[in-house]
């Protein structure tokens, strides 16, 4: 075949045009046009370096790459442009990427973070045994070491915290306090990390459930009896004790009894719920996670025994319990421990117990009564049907337990429908605080508390996009719920007619004599005894210790409040208070944006439902 010539025409040369010679014949080429030939023999330079390469003469003027020739003067500039390209773009890039990283200034912390920060100081000042050196709160030193002295226990019962302004450890209210502060944690851990409090928590929550290991026998299964509260006063009495003294707790030497109740499934099922919540916050770390676990199972097997189903207010020592934090029921902690325990574990058993219809009979849970709606730390009904609700949202687990999840949902629907002024479950002061006390001292607590969860259920559902609930036959938008929770927030942390917060420490006026041993009595380094004590009580001057993020008992209905230190309705803080206020601050603040984790919480729930079963081998006849 022809070779082809891309060119034009074909490479090969005909015979006839060859002489026997093998030279061309000359005679045709006298019929070439002359022209053409001349032509031919002047090429322009370019036709000229397609055939024969660049003249010798013009060599120093171009570069031959091969595939292109260029101007020297024109590679010049290229190659100038190339330097100065580097020297203005890349080198800088270079030199940035090479220095030192730091990471971006965080933003401004708003006014939530900025209180969160400091309610959290107050669980430090209320710690009890030895101290660690970062305690942080410098008036505060060892005390109640000889706690717990008469126990089986080696090394008693040292530690924990002192509930209020006496140095009293009542272990019910602590234990829902840490219920409170771990579930804080699980929903909003991203939250606490951005603002630098998340190790600070978890010490706080430690501090909390070390101390209720040591209060029943953790390394058994089965327990018999549980000690419920060290230190207290009876009513009448004059015996040196932490009501008639007036003394910090460094400087306590009257007797402190501990006092064992033998029964008390209130107790035992909301201790239950705080080791088993706190074991989802420690599951970074196994081994004490697992003691945890370990210690809720038995603490609530021993709630669920059929012969120790007496109130522990009832138990041991009621005279010394039942007029401060006196139970009214154990139901609802049977619904709040069985949840907790079937989230920290996945054993189905307690998600049956906790939707099984005899509870919330008992409980009156659906008997839609307007004190049941109220979050404290007697009435977990209203808790434990909104972290059951989070269930049905998210997993949905359907039979059989919908039914029952339906039913705690609607009602979760309806207690936060109560909280909103326009229906008028409650009544409101001027000032704009609800009054969830129903006329009673200390409204602030059960405020808290109940801004967490709206905050909470809104959080629930903007993660499933879902903008609102029903109110009976009223579409309620989740923003409207936000602004309840934001408003007693804010009422809290002052915008209210006294213009105060009610958070010590925080803003320009708050409290200044709140009702408190350790923070009225000077830390000059002198005894102050039992009775000289009293001096501090009734001094006219302000508490020489600021005890940062306590938040007080609060106003009236009538939002008056009187900074006085011998009215403790108005000017005492306590740990179930404080534990509502950390964990509503944390689901309101937007310094680390909004949301929850999602999924945190089911780490230890199995599939809901088993797998597929292989499908049949092929029938062969």
């Amino acid at each position: 075949m022809n070779s082809a010539n891309h060119w034009g025409g074909s490479f090969e040369i005909n015979a006839a045009e060859v002489s026997a010679s093998g030279e061309y014949d000359r005679s045709r080429s006298g019929e070439w046009d002359g022209a053409a030939l001349y032509h031919h023999q002047h090429l322009d330079e370019t036709q000229q370096s397609w055939l024969l390469g660049p003249p010798e003469t013009k060599k120093n003027k171009y570069v031959d790459f091969g595939c292109i020739i260029v101007s020297r003067k024109a590679l010049k500039w290229i190659l100038g442009s190339f330097v100065v390209a580097f020297c203005v773009i890349a080198l800088p890039i270079i030199i940035a990427k090479s220095l030192p990283k730091h990471k971006p200034h965080p933003p401004p912390p708003d006014n939530y973070s900025v209180a969160l920060n400091k309610a959290l100081l107050f669980f430090n000042a209320q710690k009890s045994g030895n101290l660690p050196k970062n305690n942080g709160i410098p008036w505060r030193g060892n005390s109640g070491l000889n706690d717990g002295n008469g126990t089986d226990f080696k090394g008693g019962l040292v530690g924990g915290y002192y509930d209020a302004g006496d140095n009293v450890k009542f272990h019910f209210p602590m234990a829902y306090a840490m219920t409170m502060l771990s579930w804080s944690v699980i929903e909003y851990s991203h939250k606490y990390k951005t603002i630098d409090e998340y190790n600070h928590v978890r010490d706080v929550i430690k501090w909390g459930t070390d101390y209720l290991l040591l209060t029943f026998n953790s390394s058994a299964t089965k327990i018999d009896k549980i000690y419920c509260q060290v230190g207290g006063h009876q009513n009448g009495s004059d015996v040196p004790d932490d009501h008639t003294c007036w003394q910090k707790p460094e400087e306590m030497e009257y007797t402190r009894p501990t006092l064992t109740c033998v029964a008390g499934p209130d107790l035992a099922g909301e201790m239950a719920a705080a080791l088993a919540a706190a074991s989802i916050v420690f599951r970074d770390n196994g081994a004490y996670s697992s003691k945890l676990i370990k210690g809720a199972q038995t603490l609530f097997a021993f709630a669920r025994d059929s012969g120790k189903r007496t109130r522990y207010s009832n138990s041991g020592g009621s005279s010394y319990i039942a007029p401060y934090y006196n139970s009214t029921g154990y139901y609802d902690e049977y619904m709040w421990g069985a949840a907790w325990l079937y989230y920290a574990t996945g054993n189905k058993t307690y998600l049956s117990l906790a939707t099984n219809e005899g509870i919330p009979r008992n409980a009156k849970a659906f008997y839609m009564i307007t004190d049941l709606s109220v979050p404290s730390w007697d009435n977990k009904l209203p808790q434990a049907m909104l972290l059951l609700t989070r269930l049905r949202i998210f997993l949905n687990p359907g039979y059989p337990y919908e039914d029952m999840l339906r039913m705690y949902h609607n009602v979760t629907a309806l207690n936060m429908c109560s909280y909103l002024n326009s229906f008028h479950v409650f009544n409101w002061t001027r000032g704009g605080m609800i009054m969830l006390g129903r006329g009673k001292p200390q409204n602030l607590q059960y405020v808290a508390n109940a801004a967490f969860l709206a905050s909470l259920f809104v959080d629930y559902l903007n993660a499933t996009g879902v903008p609102g609930w029903n109110c009976g036959p009223n579409y309620v938008s989740s923003d409207v719920l936000r602004n309840f929770a934001t408003s007693q927030m804010d009422y809290i942390l002052g915008k209210n007619p006294m213009n105060m917060s009610y958070v010590a420490g925080y803003g320009a006026k708050f409290p200044k004599y709140i009702h408190h041993r350790g923070a009225s009595t000077p830390n000059d380094h002198k005894y102050y005894s039992c009775k000289g004590g009293w001096q501090w009580q009734d001094s006219k001057k302000p508490n020489p210790n600021n005890i940062t993020g306590a938040m007080v008992g609060g106003p009236d209905q009538f939002d008056q409040f009187h900074d006085v230190r011998t009215n403790y309705n108005y000017t005492e803080p306590t740990l179930a208070g404080n534990a509502g206020l950390v964990a509503a601050l944390v689901s309101l603040t937007s310094t680390a944006g909004n949301g929850i984790d999602t999924n945190g919480i089911f780490s230890a729930v199995p599939p809901l439902y088993p797998p597929s079963p292989p499908p049949p081998p092929p029938w062969k006849p």
